[in-house]
């Protein structure tokens, strides 16, 4: 079984020793960071699979390393902070990140969400049991689940790893109107408490990313007081 490696990145050199710790008694690989610009060095340097990233940095906040990391890596992403207005959850989850955590935190539920965003992202590549399984056509969009790839009208659309589980699951389903729990549910792996805020975040995400007019959008649609879905074509 391949051991994860997971960078943490915190100017709080407590919090990277306790993390480090807890991580390496789970038995992942751990890189140690202690602000943003320090993360790129790595990143360039080592394969990682997970980032936990604090917010607040010198020299290149956690928000600004986000930025860059997502120009060129769809890892999974979980935001440290001990913010806890939703505005700067949403902003968080808006630039790019996969989870948000606010601190103090529980680690056995940061833990949970390290393994449940490790389990998700790994199992994006995994071979269907054909061609029809692992190829999803509607439209322009042409989804590649081994490859994890989505063209739209022959452009490649480079997702992160929550928005592509996303896309999946509307296109596994199309003209299917999910509810934002359900999509969470199904995304996320865990109860859906007070979620819309965090799915809205993703979705609409993804639509600026697949539609020519993200307000007037062909594919990712809202049904007002219900849910999100893809709109079906043959």
């Amino acid at each position: 079984m391949e051991k994860y490696s997971i960078l943490v990145v915190d100017d709080d050199k407590e919090i990277v020793r306790s993390l480090s710790r807890l991580l390496e008694l789970e038995g992942y690989q751990v890189y140690r960071a202690y602000q943003g610009l320090e993360a790129l060095d790595i990143l360039m340097e080592r394969q990682v699979h997970l980032i936990l990233l604090d917010v607040m940095m010198p020299k290149l906040n956690g928000l600004a390393a986000l930025m860059k990391i997502r120009e060129k890596n769809n890892i999974p992403i979980i935001m440290l902070s001990a913010k806890t207005e939703e505005s700067d959850k949403v902003l968080g989850l808006s630039m790019g990140a996969d989870d948000y955590v606010t601190k103090p935190y529980n680690t056995a539920e940061l833990m949970a969400r390290v393994k449940s965003q490790l389990r998700r992202y790994f199992s994006l590549g995994a071979a269907g049991r054909g061609e029809d399984d692992s190829i999803l056509k509607n439209g322009g969009l042409i989804l590649n689940k081994n490859t994890k790839e989505l063209e739209v009208d022959g452009d490649n659309v480079r997702l992160t790893a929550t928005e592509y589980k996303i896309v999946e699951l509307l296109m596994s389903h199309p003209g299917y109107v999910f509810s934002a729990e359900e999509i969470y549910n199904q995304v996320w792996q865990e109860d859906a408490y007070g979620v819309e805020n965090t799915v809205m975040v993703h979705v609409r995400r993804i639509r600026e990313k697949i539609e020519i007019t993200p307000k007037n959008p062909k594919y990712l649609k809202v049904v007002w007081g219900i849910g999100y879905k893809i709109e079906k074509y043959d």
